[in-house]
């Protein structure tokens, strides 16, 4: 079955388009509430309880109040924590013993973009059986519960407070970042209230940049998706280092002292590479289709298991649950260290960085240096209709590219899951011959979608 509404990552659309609408989002509250009073054995008299946060986009109000608003109306009471990064929403449902956490956010997305995110009780994803049952729930009438059995909204106000010690909590006690010169980018986004007093409190000296926001300047120019801002200036401040994180805090992205940028890859192994000095790396690392194939073969040099999900933080996640794995994440800044959290959180996956920085005695420049990404060329062809991709033609070009990369490289075709589009991706250790073969494989491509 293929879900209506929900995608990889909750639901997500234009605001005042499709389902981004007041009277969607609060049957859709009333909808999860239902599920979730359903499937909760709960004491007798006691209301199911559904924890909501949301980023800095200004229709984040609206919607807020939309599900609130669906949630009473389903029995169920609200606890409100204003803006907070998504990995908080997920903690805070676990430890406020909350049914549900729903975070009201469209993540990396300009701000006329909005989107609507769940946890379970255990401040993890839904599983798909729940998003359908909540679909489900949706095609039917909305009743309103008797009044007096209506739930409650009341407001989470040590949130921030809560969430700031959960992180501090993920650093060894011995160590600090005392004499550490630090740029944290907020990207205007829900972590710029919470961030900067964790790496402050941990005794880093702290240059805050993107951390006024208005409600229409999340992720503009700034943020992990525009790395700029934080690589000049940390070169402008003669930082030590730079942080990134997007508008939902569940991504990083780090720049060393020269301004050079380290993504998700190189981020991940540098975490992976400092576990397996103290021996407590406990399995392998899981990454993504797009993971850059030399961190595969960084880690084969150590004998160190690697293994690739489909694309989406939640696809990382199970995998590492299947193999009893605690360490994985994407090139786009998504780490999971499942031995500190159970989701994916920006300011966590930093703090692990930097214990290896401090345990390591070395700068972040160098920590990485043995870790040379190939060149990874990406291109996206429009098409008018479905395509098979393994289609005769389709294969032997695939065939004939990695002929000519020599088993030093390899491609990967898979359509989006959000546009109308193939994404072509070429890797290897040539880069002007990654750059000829992604051309050519995605002339075939364009030849036969049109």
């Amino acid at each position: 079955m293929k879900k209506q509404y929900f995608g990889t990552d909750g639901i997500r659309g234009r605001v005042g388009e499709s389902v981004i609408t007041p009277e969607f989002v609060m049957r859709l509250g009333y909808a999860a509430g239902r599920v979730m009073a359903n499937h909760e054995q709960l004491p007798k008299g006691k209301r199911p309880a559904v924890l909501i946060g949301k980023d800095t986009r200004i229709s984040g109000y609206m919607l807020e109040a939309a599900l609130e608003a669906g949630l009473s109306a389903a029995g169920v009471d609200v606890l409100l924590t204003g803006p907070m990064p998504t990995p908080a929403v997920a903690y805070l449902t676990r430890a406020l013993r909350a049914q549900a956490g729903i975070v009201i956010s469209a993540s990396h997305n300009p701000y006329y973009d909005n989107g609507i995110k769940f946890f379970s009780a255990l401040g993890s994803k839904l599983p798909d059986e729940v998003e359908f049952a909540i679909e489900a729930e949706l095609a039917k009438p909305m009743q309103v519960m008797p009044s007096d059995q209506l739930g409650k909204a009341k407001r989470v106000d040590d949130a921030p407070g809560r969430y700031i010690e959960f992180c501090k909590s993920t650093f060894p006690n011995q160590l600090d970042l005392r004499g550490l010169k630090i740029v944290l980018d907020c990207a205007h986004g829900a972590t710029y209230h919470v961030a900067p007093p964790v790496f402050h409190e941990l005794g880093a000296e702290l240059i805050v940049i993107g951390n006024k926001p208005d409600g229409l300047n999340i992720n503009e120019q700034v943020g992990s998706t525009h790395p700029q801002a934080l690589q000049a200036e940390v070169v402008k401040q003669q930082a030590d280092l730079g942080i990134a994180f997007d508008g939902d805090g569940d991504r990083v992205m780090m720049v060393d002292q020269h301004g050079q940028l380290l993504d998700g890859d190189q981020l991940l192994y540098i975490i992976a590479m400092g576990l397996y000095a103290k021996g407590k790396l406990k399995g392998g690392v899981a990454g993504t289709l797009m993971t850059n194939l030399a961190l595969e073969h960084a880690l084969q040099k150590h004998q160190i298991p690697f293994g690739r999900a489909n694309v989406g933080d939640r696809y990382v996640l199970e995998l590492l649950q299947d193999k009893n794995w605690k360490l994985g994440g994407e090139n786009s800044g998504h780490i999971l260290t499942l031995d500190k959290h159970s989701s994916g959180d920006a300011i966590i996956a930093a703090l692990q960085v930097l214990q290896a920085l401090r345990e390591s005695g070395k700068p972040l420049a160098q920590l990485g240096a043995d870790l040379t990404l190939y060149p990874q060329v990406l291109i996206n062809v429009a098409t008018q209709h479905r395509l098979d991709l393994n289609q005769p033609a389709i294969q032997t070009a695939v065939a004939q590219a990695e002929i000519a990369l020599k088993g030093h490289g390899r491609v990967l075709l898979r359509a989006s899951g959000t546009e109308s589009k193939i994404r072509v991706m070429v890797e290897g250790q040539d880069a002007s011959l990654v750059q000829t073969q992604a051309e050519q494989l995605a002339q075939v491509i364009r030849r036969l979608a049109t």
